[in-house]
């Protein structure tokens, strides 16, 4: 494995993609393909993106039931 793939996928792992997409990503990057393997990490981040939003939706609830208990005590 070559260090620039190396890079790239340990890159993938800890930013969470999965391994589909990992191992995709490095066929891409094997064979040149840049326009494909952009188009593939965007789709990856879209997904983290997401993810966040989700995230931040569950804290702004926890956040307003937290505001509820202390207007209660």
């Amino acid at each position: 494995m070559n260090e620039q793939l190396k890079n790239m996928t340990l890159a993938l792992l800890d930013a969470g993609c999965g391994q589909d997409a990992i191992e995709k990503a490095g066929r891409l990057l094997e064979n040149g393909q840049n326009k494909e393997l952009i188009h593939l990490l965007r789709l990856c981040r879209c997904g983290l993106i997401e993810d966040l939003h989700a995230a931040q939706r569950r804290v702004d609830r926890l956040d307003y039931l937290i505001r509820q208990a202390e207007n209660h005590s």
